[in-house]
């Protein structure tokens, strides 16, 4: 039993009149303006003419994410989620709703044991997601959805953008999250979580359920809280009470496990009730004959039998963390982390003042200057021009038709042209105070290692370290990020590694037995190194050590300072039992202390920002900055792909990084009709595990980029500029068995041409390394046939140096004859029809070398278990007759004596190819026909309908035949 009963209990259709359906906008309309009044102990705002609610972003990542989109496990489709979101931002406009939307960015250690469930949940369904695609070739069910990675940062800069209010929470997520609701007037909440159950909040709304349907309606379900208290006989502070008994995170259900039993709560089915319909009544039932809270040591001494039992503590914490979210507890109670832990005098001041009085300098990096604003604002234009192309936007199920005059309005809102109406704690204008790039190349020579070996630095103490420093920070630092985070910013990882020197790393969507991938943190460890590096100003402290070594204050062999950051990561020799204690790395060249980064307003130290930046990604290169080579909204694409490069271990083959490059330079990468219309034949597994490594990538680029400054604008940083996962599994599946890769991009030379110079910006100084093809099937192998249903395998690549591709043996069989005899035939071609693979029958050989042989695999084309001698017989199926190499003169000799063409004209015999279409002759002299070593015809250079090339496989269908 745990407090998540409670919410089952609360949806579940025993309690009637507990979840009634409710249209949003309808209640919107109804909402009339009305003052509360003001308290004495704390100010109350006006809640105003507009529906306010604030939403836990935490409860519906799916439904903000635009809702179970069939492909989410590629990657993300961001396009789509702009999409939903601009058609909601829309629809709440219009309904006079204000929505402020709350992320988790807390690292709460009282809940880690929650947290390491939530990841053991999530890799769980990750393994079934993987599986379901090796076995299927398919999308996953939505039942396995898990966040797509970087979907949160994604959803904070969408949000951003589209003047929604965003925040972040610092200490303790569903307190802050309901002090912000009851603060500032909200009128409800959306979430879908047991604990605001027993805090009470004005209206409790599923953000679970919430659906913005065809008809224009914005429907969800609320949660009748005073129908549960009232089916349960309970005061809401009993309810409190009755919250912390059934087990959370600080006293938990091991802690209660002998008391559930004693008033007989347990998890089987009782008089046709769910265990939790049975539990929480019978818990109810016990807690009504309680004391009241207002006495605890009355209440501690009848739940427990004495107060000093070892678990009164806990029970009396429990307690009071639930009052304190209630109405008349939170105005005994202020969170502490409403406002940085620093700053708790200003905390009452702040809060009269309006919203747009909290957006103090302190906020705001130098890189953020409202001159350059216009200028980003352009060039985002130019680069989400394609988004006027499609007129015509349809969603799914979960979303809502949008017609012509809805689609200029959403281009308008992705344009920034829609005046901000949100005037909240993390509004649109402040957070598009944004910096265009300063310079076209940070130096002359690369900063990093073309190849740098990433070592492992991770260790499970701190005894290998000789000279462990516990970095300071500057109060202006930490205020400056502990603002910017609040209001959505920036990466909450910052703030975690610059507080507590503690970092949670989730899991991602990867195959941990898949020896073809590296870890995916272990692939970006020595980015948030060197990262750790710039927020501690470790150069900077080396370098102080290093004059005081000089000077003689220190002695000479005293070793040079070290900063470790913990990190939560798991392995299977480490499953969250300890952090990884992961050393910072320094750059390779002098960069500026922090405040200097972040404050600096002077031209060179813009120019560092970007250097250091770069560095962070292995990308400090001339090229790299040149937007020639790569425009300036891929350059974060530009830095992933090539740091992915620049690993120690190849990762990705050719054609993959090709597929990257021709979907992002794709007209329709930004057409969200044209997405949602694209169907994907086949899904792989190595393309899901391609997509998350990126978007991880991106993840990781974009928390560098916010710890040095805000170089690049965060405008620039949106990963639907240059990514999407549907479209990128479209291209790659292309890629692979594509020619060229003017085939990729749909013989498009320009979009080619774009493509090989962003290439060359990549892989420039580099040791590039492709990761090899999987090695072919062992000989003799027979390959067993794919499943029912599986879609249409496209053919294996047939890609060939100048781009030219020879054509195939015609597939309905054929005899091959020399001088008028059979030298040679082969069958009808048993391949893909239909997307069904053929099963060509089995094939007995008679005379010498007898066997049996299926057909060949796709991929299996070398001669295998193919009987040899001469005057062979096929009975069944498809003929083939060898070609004898070593009495090829022989033959030429019988040839002539027999009434030849030399005997009867005096001229060579000519090769002529039979098919069932026909005869096609070429005049070849028969004394110069010539086998290569695989058996096929070597006609000196000439272009034959027969030749092969020592690439070109056939259709996949009948072996290579040699005698």
């Amino acid at each position: 039993m745990g407090v998540h009963d409670l919410q089952v209990f609360l949806e579940s259709p025993s309690l009637e009149g507990g979840a009634v359906s409710v249209d949003l906008l309808k209640i919107a309309r109804n909402v009339t303006q009305r003052q509360q009044p003001h308290n004495t102990n704390r100010k109350i705002r006006p809640i105003g003419n507009k529906l306010k609610l604030i939403v836990d972003a935490e409860n519906c990542l799916d439904r903000l994410y635009g809702g179970y989109f069939s492909d989410w496990a590629c990657g993300g489709q961001w396009n789509r989620m702009i999409q939903f979101l601009s058609l909601l931002t829309r629809a709440i406009e219009r309904g006079n709703i204000e929505l402020a939307v709350v992320f988790n960015g807390t690292i709460e250690s009282c809940r880690m044991n929650e947290w390491v469930a939530e990841q053991a949940n999530n890799r769980q369904k990750v393994g079934m997601v993987l599986k379901h695609i090796n076995t299927k070739a398919t999308p996953p069910p939505k039942i396995w959805w898990t966040p797509p990675t970087c979907l949160r940062s994604s959803l904070r800069m969408a949000l951003r953008h589209l003047g929604v209010t965003v925040m972040c929470t610092m200490d303790d997520h569903h307190q802050e999250v309901i002090a912000y609701c009851r603060e500032y007037g909200f009128h409800g909440l959306l979430a879908d979580d047991a604990e605001y159950a027993a805090f009470d909040p004005p209206r409790y709304f599923s953000a679970e359920n919430l659906k913005l349907t065809y008809k224009g309606s914005l429907e969800t379900k609320e949660f009748m809280i005073n129908e549960l208290t009232k089916s349960l006989q309970l005061t809401q502070d009993q309810l409190c009470v009755m919250a912390a008994l059934m087990g959370n995170f600080l006293l938990t259900e091991s802690d209660l496990q002998d008391f559930h039993k004693k008033i007989g709560i347990t998890n089987v089915i009782r008089d046709n009730k769910s265990p939790a319909e049975f539990n929480v009544k019978t818990l109810a039932d016990f807690v009504r004959s309680l004391p009241p809270p207002s006495n605890m040591d009355a209440l501690v001494n009848a739940m427990l039998g004495y107060i000093d039992e070892k678990r009164a503590s806990k029970f009396r914490q429990s307690v009071q963390y639930y009052l304190n979210g209630t109405a008349s507890g939170f105005l005994k109670y202020c969170a502490p982390a409403a406002t940085p832990k620093d700053k708790k005098n200003n905390a009452q001041n702040n809060n009269e003042k309006d919203n747009d009085d909290l957006e103090v300098s302190g906020t705001v990096f130098a890189s953020e200057t409202t001159e350059q604003e216009e200028e980003t604002l352009h060039n985002y234009k130019l680069a989400t021009a394609n988004l006027v192309m499609s007129s015509e936007y349809t969603l799914d199920q979960n979303g809502t038709h949008n017609s012509n005059n809805d689609s200029s309005h959403f281009n308008g809102l992705l344009n920034g042209s829609v005046p901000n109406t949100n005037q909240s704690l993390a509004s649109t204008s402040s957070g598009s105070r944004v910096n265009l790039l300063v310079s076209s190349s940070s130096s002359n020579t690369s900063s990093v290692p073309s190849s740098p070996k990433h070592s492992a630095q991770s260790t499970h103490s701190t005894a290998v370290l000789s000279n462990l420093v516990t970095p300071n920070v500057s109060p202006d630092v930490l205020r400056t990020a502990s603002l910017r985070h609040q209001k959505g910013l920036m990466a909450s990882m910052i703030l975690h590694v610059l507080s507590t020197q503690e970092v949670r790393l989730p899991c991602l969507m990867e195959d941990e037995g898949n020896r073809e991938f590296p870890p995916i943190h272990d692939v970006y460890q020595p980015l948030r190194q060197r990262v750790y590096a710039v927020l501690f100003n470790l150069h900077h402290l080396r370098y102080v050590h290093t004059k005081k070594k000089e000077s003689g204050e220190i002695p000479e062999n005293s070793p040079q300072p070290d900063i470790v950051v913990k990190e939560w990561i798991y392995s299977r020799s480490n499953p969250y039992q300890c952090p990884e204690e992961v050393k910072a790395e320094p750059l390779p060249w002098a960069v500026p202390t922090l405040q200097r980064l972040w404050f600096g307003p002077a031209l060179d130290d813009k120019r560092r920002r970007m250097r250091a930046l770069l560095s962070c990604l292995n990308s400090d290169t001339p090229l790299i900055l040149n937007t020639g080579y790569v425009p300036q909204h891929m350059l974060i694409m530009a830095c992933v792909l090539r740091y992915i490069m620049s690993y120690d271990k190849p990762i990705m083959r050719r054609h993959e990084l090709d597929a990257f490059l021709c979907q992002a330079f794709n007209v329709d990468l930004m057409n969200p009709q044209y997405l949602q219309e694209l169907t994907l034949n086949v899904v792989t597994s190595r393309g899901v595990q391609l997509a998350a490594l990126f978007m991880q990538g991106v993840e990781m680029a974009l928390l560098a980029n916010d710890a040095c400054g805000a170089p690049l604008p965060w405008l620039m940083c949106c990963p639907w500029l240059y990514f999407d996962g549907k479209l990128f599994h479209y291209t790659l599946n292309r890629s692979a068995h594509s020619k060229n890769i003017l085939e990729v991009c749909e013989n498009h030379i320009e979009r080619v041409v774009k493509v090989e110079r962003m290439r060359k910006a990549i892989l420039e100084g580099l040791d590039v390394k492709f990761a090899k093809m999987p090695l072919a099937p062992f000989p003799g192998m027979r390959q067993p046939p794919p499943p029912q249903g599986l879609p249409t395998m496209p053919l294996p690549s047939n890609r060939i140096p100048g781009g030219m591709r020879p054509r195939p043996i015609s597939s309905r069989g054929g005899q091959l004859q020399v001088a008028g005899v059979v030298v040679g035939s082969w069958g009808a071609n048993y391949g893909y029809q239909q997307n069904i693979r053929q099963q060509a029958p089995l094939v007995g050989y008679q005379g010498r070398g007898r066997g049996v042989m299926g057909p060949p695999g796709p991929s299996n084309f070398s001669q295998q278990n193919i009987p040899r001698g001469r005057g062979q017989q096929r009975k069944p199926g498809p003929p083939t007759f060898p070609i004898n190499r070593k009495n090829n003169a022989n033959k030429k000799r019988n040839n002539a004596g027999k009434g030849g063409s030399r005997a009867q004209g005096g001229q060579e015999p000519t090769l002529t190819v039979k098919t069932e279409s026909g005869c096609v002759s070429r005049d070849i002299p028969a004394d110069e026909i010539i086998l290569n070593n695989d058996g096929s015809l070597n006609t000196g250079g000439k272009s034959e309908d027969c030749t092969k090339n020592s690439e070109h496989k056939g259709q996949g269908d009948a072996p290579n035949l040699v005698n």
